[in-house]
């Protein structure tokens, strides 16, 4: 059932954000903590009061859950979660059914597919909240990668996989690359998938530092979901000073992390 949307909208109140980081214990291990720091950051300058949960197999599940993020980690670490992802799928297959925005980074993007098929053979079946499924291969795809996104534009970040992922019909990229080797499989210049508002992708770095339009399409979409259509244009609106030079600060960092990522060699 979808949760009841809280009436608490005064920009004054600094309105709660629950974001959730899944299965942080085991696919956290390529950085992806920073696309933690940047959103809870970026929603407090925004004026909100944003909280992390931190969920590992055995834990108890929140209640209430604005926004989930979820990292990359190795094959033995997908198989120690696999079975608690697989008993947790109705739920997360609600929660994006009812527009919660989530990240899942390089691990949990293969499992929030239909399977990820390992180096071993060994089929894991993922929740299939994306249209895709990943087949590893024995070579890995590493480097700084680009991609031109509709919503986003450039996107930076750092792939490291080992998986070819291939998109079905009811996925969308999250971005495109422009040469081959790179992205969902090096073949057809895919990088990512989206559905919803959930956003899979391979891009480490961490992320979200470098690319605060994805950061805010996260914030937006749980603070709209949670208070109302017009809600984070109306925390934009009431920002001071402080908060405004601090974001301008953020973005100009951003961008230049951005840019010299995008110099460098693979």
């Amino acid at each position: 059932m979808p949760q009841p949307q809280d009436k608490t909208k005064a920009v004054g109140d600094h309105p709660p954000l629950q974001i959730l980081s899944l299965y942080h214990r085991d696919m956290n291990i390529y950085g992806d903590s920073g696309n933690i720091l940047s959103v809870t950051r970026r929603a407090e300058l925004y004026g909100f009061r944003p909280t992390v949960r931190y969920y590992d197999p055995g834990d108890a599940w929140p209640e209430r859950i604005d926004m989930i993020l979820g990292g990359g980690g190795q094959d033995h670490g997908q198989e120690r979660i696999i079975d608690d992802l697989r008993e947790r799928g109705g739920l997360l297959h609600d929660l994006a059914d009812q527009d919660v925005p989530m990240l899942m980074i390089c691990g949990l993007y293969q499992l929030f597919g239909h399977y990820f098929e390992t180096s071993d053979h060994e089929r894991l079946e993922g929740v299939g909240i994306l249209d895709v499924h990943t087949i590893a291969q024995p070579e890995r795809m590493i480097g700084n990668l680009v991609e031109q996104a509709e919503d986003f534009g450039r996107v930076v970040g750092y792939e490291n996989h080992s998986g070819l992922t291939y998109l079905g019909e009811g996925a969308r990229p999250l971005g495109m690359v422009t040469e081959d080797g790179r992205g969902n499989n090096g073949k057809d210049h895919t990088e990512g998938a989206r559905w919803k508002k959930v956003i899979g992708t391979y891009m480490h770095g961490s992320l979200l530092p470098k690319n605060p339009a994805i950061t805010d399409f996260l914030i937006e979409g749980a603070a709209e979901r949670r208070y109302g259509q017009g809600t984070f244009a109306q925390m934009q609106a009431a920002m001071d000073q402080k908060s405004r030079s601090e974001l301008e600060r953020l973005d100009s960092l951003a961008d230049q992390a951005s840019r010299i990522a995008a110099s460098r060699p693979r």
